[in-house]
C-alpha cells in the first residue's frame, strides 16, 4: 500500500496493452504474454506475497484467467477515463475484494520499520492479483494526489490513457518514450516541411 505509484503503474501499463491502443494489436493476447508482463512488473510489489507469487499465479493461468485480466484492463480503463472522485472510490474498492485484509509487517529494507501488506486471499488467480493492485494503485492516487491525475494520452494519433504519479503533475503521455517520441518526430517533420517556404526570398540581385 506504501508503493502506491507503483500499483499506479501497473494499472496504466495493463491498460495500455490493448488493440485500441496498438492500432489493432493486442499486446495482451495470450498466456506467455500475460507471464511476460507479471514478470516485468512483480518484482517490485508491494507484498511479500505478491511479486514471487505474481509471476507463479500468470504460469499457473488458464484461458479463463486471461479473459478475466482482459476484463479487468477494461473496467481499470473505464475508470481512467471517469475519474469522478466518487466512482474512482468505489471502483477502486471493489477492485480490491480479493484481498484477504490489510497488516503491517516488518520492512528489512528499512530497519524494520513496518509497513503496509495487503496479502491475497487462498485461492486467488491473477486476475485476482492484478484486481488488487490496480485498486491500491487507484485508491492511492485519489487520496494523495486526487482525481485529476487520471488522464487521456495527449498525443494526437494515440487512444491511450494513464495515472500522473509524478511530482509536479505534469505526464502528458501514456508511454512517454513512445508517443512523446512520436510527437517529437511529427513536429520536427512539420518544421522541416515548412522551412523551404520560410526561405524563399526574393533574391537582391
Amino acid at each position: 500500500m506504501d508503493d502506491y505509484a507503483w500499483a499506479a503503474g501497473v494499472a496504466t501499463d495493463l491498460v495500455n496493452t490493448t488493440a485500441e491502443v496498438w492500432r489493432g494489436d493486442d499486446h495482451l493476447p495470450d498466456l506467455a504474454a500475460l507471464v511476460a508482463f507479471t514478470d516485468l512488473h512483480g518484482d517490485q510489489s508491494t507484498d511479500d506475497e505478491v511479486p514471487g507469487a505474481l509471476s507463479e499465479l500468470a504460469r499457473r493461468a488458464r484461458t479463463a484467467d486471461l479473459h478475466a485480466v482482459h476484463a479487468l484492463r477494461e473496467t481499470v480503463r473505464d475508470l481512467i477515463d471517469h475519474p469522478d472522485r466518487a466512482r474512482l472510490i468505489a471502483g477502486a474498492t471493489t477492485l480490491t475484494s480479493p484481498a484477504q485484509g490489510a497488516t503491517l509487517i516488518p520492512d528489512p529494507a528499512h530497519g524494520n520499520r513496518t509497513r503496509w501488506a495487503v496479502p491475497l486471499r487462498a485461492g486467488a488467480t491473477i486476475a485476482d492479483a492484478l484486481s488488487l493492485i490496480c485498486g491500491i494503485g487507484i485508491l492511492g492516487v485519489v487520496h494523495t494526489l486526487g482525481e485529476q491525475r487520471f488522464r487521456p494520452c495527449t498525443a494526437p494519433t494515440c487512444r491511450g490513457a494513464f495515472i500522473d504519479t509524478t511530482r509536479p503533475g505534469s505526464r502528458r503521455y501514456c508511454m512517454p518514450g513512445l508517443c512523446g517520441n512520436r510527437v517529437n518526430v511529427a513536429n520536427h517533420r512539420a518544421r522541416t516541411r515548412q522551412a523551404p517556404i520560410r526561405d524563399r526570398r526574393p533574391s537582391s540581385e
